[in-house]
């Protein structure tokens, strides 16, 4: 997800629950007071289970936003009146057409509004069927053949193999090692909840290099970290920020704010090919992991997603100066 190098913003997934206040202060202001669309209207059942994207200024103040839908469908495109003509809504669309691809869709389509077919046909999207009205405006149905993506040697899908069984470990190389693993066995996500993104593990060259890899694999690929203490990772320069920094829509960063949550103890990485490491203190590199553990992967990123719905985005780290 790309955004125009002249104007100064990003373009990033966006969590429906934890992002709501954010979606709504930009489709509220576009779609039911400048458009008139009536509010139980613009709200729909469909909301929780889409896709959603959102663009943010370098204040990371929420400016434009779109969803895709489970039926394959973009919509509620929504630009800030004042970032109209700044590329906003194309960065927004790419997203759109880029989340398509990453999960293997061959077509796409949208209601355009009528004045906007333009803009959309740019794109590639061809009208079809008549035009019809939808919430009090003339729209155009439109649709977008989609090429499959091509994959790299890595992204190719490899074939799950029996389980491994769980493997103590001791020791800051065995740590590192075992997690600079997981990172390169991912496919499209990693889970990291971790203290302070501790820099003797996070820092490291090797482990720095291989969430390059993971990051620019071209697959849609996102690396999603819960850190409780963020501002340790503020004091010094941290090299896997600066990476984050430039590949943002692949590394997402949330705090929790429940005080339980603040004070769990243990630290763990999971990623989406059933691999795990657990340390049940953070202050400790000892702890048990498996390349290939499906019920123990399983539950520590449920886990995670419990946390992540209820933590807070780290904007503070979007704003270092690396």
């Amino acid at each position: 997800m790309s955004s125009l190098p002249e104007f100064d913003f990003r373009v990033e997934p966006a969590d429906y629950v934890v992002d709501f206040k954010d979606l709504r202060s930009i489709r509220e202001p576009v779609f039911v007071v400048e458009q008139e669309v009536p509010l139980e209207e613009e709200w729909d059942e469909l909301d929780p289970k889409c896709q959603h994207v959102i663009a943010r200024d370098s204040e990371h103040k929420p400016i434009g936003t779109g969803r895709l839908t489970p039926e394959h469908k973009i919509g509620r495109m929504a630009v800030l009146r004042e970032w109209r003509g700044k590329g906003v809504g194309e960065a927004l669309l790419v997203a759109l057409i880029d989340q398509a691809r990453a999960q293997g869709l061959r077509e796409v389509s949208l209601n355009s509004q009528v004045d906007a077919v333009g803009f959309y046909e740019k794109f590639g999207f061809k009208p079809y069927g008549g035009q019809f009205e939808e919430a009090g405006i003339q729209h155009q149905a439109m649709k977008l053949e989609l090429d499959p993506l091509v994959p790299s040697p890595r992204a190719a899908a490899r074939p799950r193999g029996p389980s491994v069984g769980v493997e103590e470990f001791v020791g800051l190389e065995k740590t590192i090692d075992s997690i600079r693993t997981l990172v390169l066995q991912a496919r499209r996500e990693l889970v990291v909840y971790t203290r302070d993104l501790e820099p003797a593990v996070y820092a490291h060259p090797a482990m720095v290099d291989a969430f390059r890899t993971f990051g620019v694999a071209g697959r849609g690929a996102v690396a999603r970290f819960i850190i409780q203490d963020p501002s340790v990772a503020q004091r010094t320069p941290h090299p896997l920020l600066a990476l984050a920094q430039r590949l943002p829509s692949s590394f997402l960063f949330r705090s929790p704010q429940d005080p339980e949550e603040l004070q769990y103890p243990s630290v763990f990485v999971a990623n989406d090919n059933d691999g795990y490491l657990f340390r049940l203190l953070g202050s400790r590199f000892e702890g048990d992991w498996s390349p290939a553990l499906p019920g123990r992967n399983r539950q520590l990123r449920e886990q995670f997603g419990r946390s992540w719905e209820r933590a807070r985005p780290c904007t503070e780290l979007r704003s270092l100066a690396i």
